[in-house]
């Protein structure tokens, strides 16, 4: 009794940082969007990803965090808890780099392939990115658990999948789509890296003495 009162308070401590991890993200977006908002005679927002401008690179690393108002927070803050929960509680580590592989796929892509003269900014690649990865998850580890949450994931969440392609003005589908593929990419890694379920050890066989 006293191990299972032990495991469900590790259990309890680790589901309260994951919270607070998830939390934290989240709540830097409504302050920094609030801080952009209340400044007077300056805007945040041109701090994004400018395609192909040495000033734009150093906006792949701001971007996620930069918001065109309240409304674009709120809808990115949802996605990352639906599907950034997901995945942050499977493996803390797997939330981390889907996000920074995401933030880096997705914005290298914008910067390169996205029109000149405009400024990118939002999290929602990185949202995408996280898509991507509960999508493909279940392809690279093989694993049943990881099939059935890929499988939640497209039940869920594949409705999504329209905003990468180009169309809708206003969205910036470049990074959506490579921010995806950020998260694929995430997941191939991430599988080649998770430790495998070990074979079971054969019992030796009793040898007579004689």
């Amino acid at each position: 009794m006293g191990e299972r009162n032990t495991a469900m308070l590790a259990l309890r401590k680790e589901l309260t940082l994951y919270k607070w991890l998830l939390l934290f993200v989240i709540a830097s977006w409504w302050v920094i969007e609030a801080v952009d908002t209340v400044l007077p005679g300056m805007s945040l927002d041109g701090l994004g990803v400018r395609p192909r401008t040495q000033r734009g690179l150093v906006g792949i690393l701001l971007a996620p965090f930069l918001h065109g108002g309240f409304g674009h927070v709120l809808n990115n803050s949802i996605g990352m808890l639906l599907l950034g929960g997901a995945v942050i509680l499977r493996s803390v580590r797997d939330y981390v780099v889907v996000f920074i592989t995401a933030m880096l796929v997705g914005g290298l892509g914008v910067w390169l392939i996205a029109p000149s003269n405009s400024v990118h900014i939002g999290a929602s690649g990185v949202v995408y990115g996280y898509l991507g990865y509960l999508l493909t998850t279940g392809w690279f580890e093989r694993k049943p658990l990881a099939i059935v949450l890929s499988v939640v994931a497209a039940v869920l969440w594949g409705g999504l999948l329209p905003g990468v392609l180009p169309g809708q003005p206003g969205i910036s589908w470049q990074g959506h789509l490579f921010g995806c593929l950020g998260g694929v990419l995430a997941a191939s890694y991430l599988a080649k890296r998770r430790p495998r379920d070990a074979s079971p050890v054969k019992p030796a066989r009793p040898r007579k003495t004689r």
